[in-house]
């Protein structure tokens, strides 16, 4: 056993020790790419969604121009999270115009990659 499934183990303790008390908590354990995941009681999906999408947006970030497929990640991010950040109310049209540019440029990645299928994917 790993000193990260032994934090997992304790962590899983002091949950119980708190969900006994009537705080709602949801524990995520992805134990094989050493991700844990933890959720208050006044978590949304939408919330989740958001989360989710900057562990996406840091990649994308990070990776930039490095990865073939990075302006692919990058452009869907920045669609959803316009999408996410209007989700309960209106786009407006300067954020439609933002989606359509991604958009763009989705399609236009998706031709470079379909032109040069064999990049290098080691990054």
């Amino acid at each position: 056993m790993s000193d990260f499934d032994d934090f997992y183990n304790s962590l899983q303790e002091l949950v119980k020790s708190h969900t006994k008390d009537g705080t709602l908590i949801k524990v995520e354990p992805d134990l094989r790419e050493g991700i844990i995941r933890i959720f208050g009681e006044h978590m949304s999906s939408l919330g989740r969604a958001k989360s989710g999408l900057e562990d996406m947006s840091e990649l994308a970030y990070t990776t930039a121009e490095h990865h073939p497929y990075w302006n692919l990640l990058y452009s869907a991010c920045q669609v959803a999270k316009i999408t996410l950040d209007k989700w309960d109310s209106e786009l407006t049209p300067e954020e439609l115009s933002e989606i359509t540019w991604s958009i763009d440029e989705l399609k236009n990645t998706c031709q470079k990659i379909i032109e040069n299928p064999h990049n290098d994917h080691t990054h």
